[in-house]
This record gives C-alpha cells, sequence and structure tokens, in this order.
C-alpha cells in the first residue's frame, strides 16, 4: 500500500526567486487526498522578512489558508518548519516548528520541539513541509529527496507515538529516518493532542488532532542535503563560543535541578496555580520536590539533539526499570504543575504516573491537567456528577486521563477543552474554566504575576508563557508584579518580540541568559549562516511584522476584542494566602493594558490592523 510520488515544480510561478545561504529555497506541498506532492520556491524577500521556525510558518499557514476554515477538515494546513540555523553547529538549534489553525482554540497555533527529526527533515532538502487534504486510510508519509512515500499505517494505529515511530523506522530499514507520530489521542480527534518523536512533543494547541483528522498516523524523513554557509569559519567560531557561554552560571539551574525546581519557588511566593486557580499555595508542594520525585533512585540527565545544556530530567516511575533505561519520565515544571498542585495531588508517583500517561496516549499535559481540574471544581460545586472525581484523588486523575485519551465518558466531553466543557455543563461554570480563547492557562498565577496576565491575554495563540515571556517582566525590579502599571507595556512588548525571534530562528529560550544583548545576540549568529547585515532596528520589525502576521490570521478566522482577557475568577476572588494574598486583576486596568499593547503594536486600539498597518510591514 505504497506509492512514490517524484516532488514536482509547479507549472507556472510568478515569483521572484531567491538563493540564500541556510536555506534550501523553497518548501514542500503534499496533498494526502490525491497523493501527490511539488515544491514550491520562496517568494523573493519572504525569508528575511520572516526568518524560519514560528515566523516563516506563519506566513506560509497564511499563503495556504483560504477563507474560514474547520481546523479538522480536509484542506486545513499543517505546516511543519525548520529554521536557517537547523543543521548548524550551533547550540540548542536543532528545533523544528508545527503549525495549524487549532481544533482547540480556532486560532494560529504555533508549536515547537527539539529533536533529531529537525535536523533530518531539513536534510530531506526542504525548509517546510506543508501537509492537506486527507488519506483514504491511516497513512504514514515518508519524504526524501528522492521524492514523497504513502504507506500504509494500519498495523501502528491505535499505538503510542513511541512504539509507532519506532515500528515505521524498523519497517523504513534505515536508522537514517526520524519519525513524529501521534497517539490514540490524535487519531480519536482530542483537541490538545500532541505530536511527538523521541519523547519530546508539539504539545499544545492539539496539532495532533490535526494529524489525526487527516488520518496520518506519522511522518518519516531522512536526507542527506546540506545547505552552504555564507561563512563557514566564523560560524564555526561563534558556535564554540556559544557551546561555552551555554554550560556557565546562565543555565545551571537547568542542568543541576530542571524546570521542576519552579515549582516550589512558585509557591512561596504564592503564585502557584492550586486546585483550578482557587489558591496559589499548596501544602503539598514539598511532596513533589526533585528529591521525593527521585523516591528511592536517582533521575538521569539527557540532552535534546544538538544541545549542551542537557536540561532533561528523567525520574524513575515505580514498577519500571531504572531511568537510565528509558522508562522513566520526562519532567518539566509545566506536568508537574499540571497534574499536581493544580489537581491537588501530591503524591509523587501518581504524578509522575500521570504524566507518562499523557506522553502514551500524546496528549498536553497543561491541558490535560487544567480539564481535569475544572472538571473536579465543577463536581465539588454540584454542576456535574462525576463519581471520585475530587480534588487530590490521584487514581480518579489517572482514569480520567485515560478517558480523555480514548474519548470515554466524560472524558469525551473534557476531550475538547474547558471552554468547550464549560458551555456545555453551564451554571456559572465558565467564570473559572481556566483559559485564553480556549487555550489552558499554564502554571503561572496571573493575579500575582500580572505582567504575564497581560501576555495571557494578547497572546494569538492564547494564554501562553512561552510565546509571551511576560513573567520575566514580573520577576525584574523595574515593575511590581501585582498591580502593574503603563509601565509594563512596553517591557511585555519587548520580551515578546525576543521570544518570538527566537521561534523562528528556532533556539532554545533556556539560551536567553547567555547573551549579554539578546538581539544582538541573535543577529551575530543570523549573519555567517544567511550573510544578512540585520540591524536591531531591523530585527524589531520582523518581530512585529510576525505578531502582527498571527494577528491578522486570528482576525481572518473570526477573532474578536472580547477574546483579549481573562476568567472572571481572576477579577472577583482574590488571593487568599501567601506570598501574593489579596492580590486581584482590575478589569478596567487589564482592558486599558490590553488597548496600550494593541496601539504600541501599531494597530487600531481595538487590536485590529488597518490595511495602512498592514502595507508598512509588507503584508499584503
Amino acid at each position: 500500500m505504497s506509492g512514490v510520488v517524484a516532488i514536482r515544480r509547479p507549472a507556472v510561478c510568478n515569483w521572484a526567486m531567491e538563493s540564500v545561504p541556510g536555506y534550501h529555497g523553497g518548501y514542500l506541498r503534499v496533498d494526502l487526498t490525491d497523493r501527490t506532492s511539488r515544491r514550491i520556491e520562496w517568494p523573493e524577500g519572504v525569508l528575511r522578512r520572516f526568518i524560519g521556525g514560528a515566523g516563516l510558518g506563519a506566513w506560509v499557514l497564511g499563503h495556504e489558508t483560504s477563507g474560514v476554515i474547520d481546523p479538522l477538515a480536509a484542506e486545513s494546513p499543517l505546516v511543519f518548519v525548520f529554521s536557517p540555523l537547523v543543521g548548524s553547529p550551533l547550540t540548542t538549534s536543532a528545533k523544528f516548528a508545527v503549525l495549524a489553525k487549532s481544533p482547540l482554540t480556532g486560532r494560529i497555533n504555533d508549536s515547537l520541539s527539539s529533536s533529531h527529526f529537525a535536523i533530518a527533515g531539513k536534510r530531506s532538502g526542504h525548509d517546510a513541509i506543508v501537509i492537506v487534504g486527507k488519506a483514504r486510510q491511516p497513512t504514514t508519509l515518508v519524504v526524501t529527496p528522492e521524492g514523497v512515500r504513502f504507506e500504509s499505517a494500519e498495523s501502528e494505529w491505535g499505538l503510542g507515538s513511541r512504539e509507532a515511530s519506532q515500528r515505521v523506522r524498523r519497517r523504513l530499514g534505515d536508522d537514517g529516518f526520524q519519525v513524529a507520530a501521534i497517539g490514540p489521542a490524535g487519531e480519536r480527534l482530542v483537541h490538545y493532542a500532541t505530536i511527538s518523536h523521541d519523547a519530546r512533543h508539539a504539545g499544545r494547541g492539539g496539532l495532533g488532532a490535526v494529524m489525526g483528522a487527516k488520518q496520518l498516523k506519522a511522518v518519516a524523513v531522512a536526507g542527506d542535503r546540506r545547505v552552504q554557509y555564507a561563512d563557514g569559519e566564523r560560524l564555526l567560531e561563534i558556535s564554540k563560543d556559544l557551546s561555552q557561554r551555554s554550560l556557565g552560571a546562565a543555565t545551571a539551574k537547568y542542568r543541576e535541578l530542571g524546570t521542576v525546581d519552579n515549582l516550589l519557588t512558585f509557591n512561596r511566593l504564592g503564585s502557584l496555580p492550586t486546585r483550578n486557580f482557587q489558591a496559589g499555595v499548596f501544602d503539598g508542594a514539598s511532596r513533589l520536590a526533585p528529591e521525593s520525585l527521585e523516591a528511592d533512585r536517582n533521575r538521569t540527565r539527557a540532552s535534546c539533539a544538538a544541545c549542551t545544556i542537557g536540561c532533561e530530567h528523567i525520574f524513575p516511575l515505580a514498577g519500571t526499570e531504572d531511568s537510565s533505561s528509558g522508562q522513566g519520565v520526562r519532567m518539566e515544571y509545566e506536568n508537574l504543575f499540571a497534574l499536581g498542585p493544580l489537581c491537588g495531588v501530591s503524591d509523587p508517583q501518581v504524578v509522575l504516573a500521570a504524566s507518562h500517561l499523557c506522553d502514551e496516549l500524546g496528549i498536553d499535559t497543561i491541558s490535560t491537567g487544567a480539564s481535569i481540574a475544572f472538571a473536579m471544581e465543577c463536581a465539588e460545586r454540584g454542576l456535574v456528577d462525576i463519581p471520585g472525581l475530587r480534588f487530590g484523588e490521584g487514581e480518579a486523575l489517572l482514569a480520567m486521563i485515560a478517558d480523555i485519551g480514548h474519548r470515554r465518558g466524560w472524558g469525551d466531553m473534557l476531550a475538547d477543552g474547558t471552554r468547550a466543557a464549560a458551555e456545555r455543563i453551564g451554571g456559572g461554570s465558565h467564570e473559572f474554566a481556566p483559559h485564553v480563547k480556549g487555550l489552558e492557562i499554564p502554571g503561572y498565577e496571573p493575579r500575582a504575576l500580572q505582567a504575564m496576565a497581560l501576555g495571557f491575554a494578547v497572546g494569538t495563540r492564547g494564554a501562553d508563557h512561552n510565546r509571551s515571556g511576560a513573567y520575566e517582566v514580573d520577576f525584574s525590579p523595574d515593575v511590581e508584579r501585582i498591580d502593574a502599571g503603563p509601565e509594563t507595556i512596553e517591557p511585555v512588548v519587548r520580551v515578546e518580540d525576543e521570544a518570538v525571534l527566537m521561534d523562528s530562528l528556532i533556539l532554545c529560550k533556556f539560551l536567553r541568559g547567555v547573551f549579554s544583548d539578546r538581539l544582538a545576540g541573535m543577529a551575530e549568529l543570523l549573519k555567517p549562516v544567511t550573510g544578512w547585515d540585520i540591524t536591531i532596528e531591523e530585527l524589531l520589525e520582523i518581530a512585529n511584522r510576525i505578531v502582527t502576521t498571527k494577528k491578522v490570521y486570528n482576525i481572518s478566522q473570526g477573532w474578536t476584542p472580547s477574546e483579549d482577557t481573562l476568567p472572571l475568577r481572576f477579577f472577583e476572588e482574590s488571593l487568599a494566602d501567601g506570598g501574593s494574598a489579596g492580590a486581584r486583576i482590575d478589569s478596567i486596568q487589564l482592558a486599558a493594558q490590553v488597548e496600550a499593547y494593541n496601539l504600541l503594536r501599531g494597530w487600531t486600539a481595538e487590536g485590529f490592523v488597518s490595511g495602512t498597518r498592514r502595507a508598512a510591514l509588507g503584508l499584503d
């Protein structure tokens, strides 16, 4: 059940082509319905204006989308994008971005992942792979420089992403292949299903469901195509220097304890989301410290592909072999918070088992924990009758995760996320459903971190700490993290600009502290790869263009200004305990900050983008 389709160029193309070091010069467009593919060259100037990763992907998604689309329809584009730095010796550069219209939010979604898939994908000879259509049966898409194959995935359908990937690689008989796959949750169209490779996940927003709707179980990539660099010798010098700096004090925390160490810090600050954001302090936090997670066996460390930092901390799971065998659980702050304090669970082995189960099913841990925590509160309020589902009940947590991944019982409703669940449950539950634009809020209590609250409200992806990074502003000495004023706006825009540029290069954000001047550092990395002499001013313009492109996409898909806010709970309920006791968000003040943010971006006060602004950024 396989076929080979040669890559063909479009018969007619009116674009002026460009050849830039660091790039292959075009993207591959695959149609699963008619099993065809073709190569599309980049228009002149688009690479410098959008760079790669999330930025270039936003341009591609907009270009490939016609009208308002259903995220799970055949015509919905799924975009895998690499970057000019992928395949270079620069540390942390082995990343890829996946973009589509999110089934969870109905808005643009870009998810990033570090893995060898990025390197192999770029070596297939393409800067991006765009997938449209729907296969007639479960399918694996195989991409190499020689062409495209469509192979049956009937035998992998129903398997977890790890096992499915291993089977595909064995069948292909070539260790050069890297495979990104979905688990059972993606097949069942869970709206926050992930796309996974080597236990790393493009996690948020449900792009695994977009794959599942296309009956696409896996994408396998391999190749030997390498790009040219503008100045290879200088690139090697910079790479060695960056690697040395990446081992310094700025990244020590990630090497020694990892992001799980954030849990106790946030608890001390009263900013640890607890029991569905009803509190900012969790009494059982100490039980979830790294030492408790280790139990009687030590955790191990690992690194992402092409990374010198080594931030991955793999904790042993009861009932499995030692973590060094690969049977442990990779833990980060976000899955620890979401499956622990947010659900009132303090048993470390339950939290580890819950995270492991999410990985096996292929679902985002943040949205999973938030959806279950929301259901727990609804149950305690008497709005739903879900036997045994209460805060702190670990076995109920594990059972509900399985039900979500397989869309069974109440899990079927929760599989669509908290916004959709609140619409069905009613009873005022929308007031405490923890989402922005449908994307569940991550582990940063917005009442205690009010620059982050603004970042959540205006985020084009929804509530997201990685796309905004505004918590950096909260932890800086320049603003008050509680009751932040107008001085917050410019720093919030600045860190968002830096984040979008790092997501477009693509580089790991754990490198942020390595650069004395982040923008100048990014420009320095780009020059020997591409040959571009990019100024800081141009980088800021590129960042604004990318953010505006995402905004324009959302507007085209039905965005309204009413979406740029937070759930009512954060305006009406103050935090009761801890280092942020009494904190509450002023709705009028937040609305004014959103308006100021919009104006600073060059949009209208309501958040729309005028034709003049679009033209100024070259978006028409």
